[in-house]
């Protein structure tokens, strides 16, 4: 037996724009609309406060089943110099609800795990059994070293979900220069994920990510540019080291960084779905998901009154897991003043198990499927993200496009449009510019002295010149009123 439906909505009339529009001139007694209720994203984009029906536009939507248990790979970053540190706390990380991690590396412990060699590899990893828990590398110029460092440990388990994770066109962009000809990079990164590709078969090989525009204060549309522009110079690598195109292609991570905005975060990772799909199109690969692993931004921490970075992570991994990352990396509340202790690694594990067990956002397939203005808003990051990858492509590529300076220059203007934001107040950093925290109270971070750590590490320069480009320098937007 079936019941009858109660129209609700009939009673009402269609909705008038006009008349909206009417009531809403009246309330802003004389303001200007655009001034007062519209905003101005750093991309251009204007964010209208009513989005109808005629807003709608239709957008790549990833409707993929999600483990109802696990819809994503909760991953956390160790970076501590010491070694048998690191060991200690991924096992930590492992046993209290992480799926994997993402390690570090950097010989001199300053900037991450003092490993120079497959045996110190051996130690940073000491428990930790790579068949079952992934491990993601972030090596810089080292990448192919530690790759087959990597595979080297995971010899008795080739069917390990190891994410190389090289990805020498970030540290290219961040550090200003490479040691040797940044061409020669690529190649070698390719010839060895080339080769490791033939035993490790669910192996991720490059990171493809525009994570030093992000974090240098670009815009959205920058970095994805530069994450698209990335793809495709590394799928390029793979396939001139022997790997046909679709396989090129599967073996890419796409990576993305969200911050505090999480509208514009979900967004981003929608659109940049829409981007590989069309790039894997037109390099003539069949319907091939995106898989992206999403940071959480470091330009927008802040070491004055640092708990709030809890508020601006977890708004991040609601971006990520509503966006539909396939990983999600959320750093500690207290990364902008050092090492996080045990405290603040465990509140970075348990903000993601929150929303992963209580709030169940990995429970709907493109939760923001429909909405015009996720959808809008997806629609204009995509355009404006391709229009810009067209631009580096147009300029010879990535490589010619950060040695010309272009993506600096672009990503220069934005910064300082951003900052400018910041300091007439019209875009606020709570605890920092806005409710600063008179009783600010001192977070504990680890102390530790790098330098007793550090090792030789392989020699990173290949033969040949060395390439130069405008460095992407990482800021972070409340130093300026930090005094830092």
């Amino acid at each position: 037996m079936s019941e009858a439906m109660t129209p609700l909505a009939e009673d009402f009339g269609a909705p008038d724009r006009n008349r909206w529009m009417a009531l809403v001139e009246k309330t802003l007694k004389g303001q200007a609309f655009d001034e007062a209720l519209v905003t101005d994203t750093p991309d251009g984009i204007a964010i209208q406060p009513l989005y109808t029906v005629e807003d709608g536009v239709a957008v790549m939507r990833d409707l993929r089943a999600r483990d109802v248990v696990r819809p994503w790979d909760l991953r956390m970053r160790l970076a501590h110099p010491d070694p048998r540190q690191t060991a200690a706390e991924a096992l930590k990380d492992l046993e209290g609800g992480a799926a994997s991690v993402l390690l570090t590396l950097d010989p001199t412990g300053q900037a991450g795990v003092a490993v120079g060699s497959a045996d110190d590899l051996a130690k940073a990893l000491d428990g930790v059994m790579l068949d079952l828990a992934p491990v993601a590398l972030d090596a810089g110029f080292l990448g192919p070293k530690a790759a087959d460092w990597l595979g080297a440990l995971a010899k008795a388990a080739p069917n390990a979900p190891l994410n190389f994770h090289m990805d020498p066109l970030t540290a290219f962009a961040q550090t200003g220069g490479s040691p040797g000809p940044i061409e020669s990079h690529l190649v070698s990164a390719a010839t060895v994920g080339a080769r490791l590709s033939g035993t490790y078969a669910k192996a991720g090989l490059m990171l493809a990510t525009g994570r030093a525009a992000h974090e240098a204060g670009g815009s959205n549309t920058e970095e994805l540019a530069l994450m698209a522009a990335g793809a495709l110079a590394y799928a390029k690598a793979l396939v001139r080291a022997g790997l046909t195109m679709n396989e090129a292609f599967a073996r890419i991570t796409l990576g993305v960084s969200v911050d505090g905005e999480y509208f514009t975060g979900i967004a981003k990772i929608r659109a940049a779905r829409a981007l590989w799909a069309r790039i894997t199109d037109a390099c003539g690969v069949g319907a091939l998901p995106a898989r992206i692993e999403a940071r959480s931004s470091g330009r927008m921490l802040t070491r004055q009154d640092a708990w709030t970075n809890l508020l601006r992570l977890t708004s991040a991994g609601f971006a990520a897991a509503v966006g539909g990352a396939d990983a999600i990396v959320l750093g500690a509340f207290s990364d902008a003043l050092g090492l996080p202790t045990a405290f603040g690694r465990r509140q970075s594990r348990n903000t993601q198990l929150v929303l992963m067990e209580e709030s169940h956002l990995g429970r709907v397939a493109d939760p923001a499927g429909g909405a015009w203005y996720l959808d809008s808003l997806t629609d204009q990051l995509a355009r404006g993200a391709w229009a810009d990858f067209q631009a580096i492509e147009a300029a010879g590529g990535v490589i010619k496009a950060l040695e010309a300076g272009l993506i600096a220059d672009r990503v220069a203007k934005s910064r300082q449009g951003q900052e400018a934001a910041f300091a007439d107040k019209s875009r606020k950093i709570l605890g920092v510019t806005v409710f600063p925290n008179a009783d600010d109270k001192p977070v504990e971070v680890a102390v530790v002295d790098p330098v007793a750590f550090a090792v030789a590490g392989p020699d990173p320069r290949l033969p040949g010149p060395d390439s130069r480009c405008p460095p992407l320098t990482p800021i972070r937007f409340s130093a300026a009123f930090e005094g830092a």
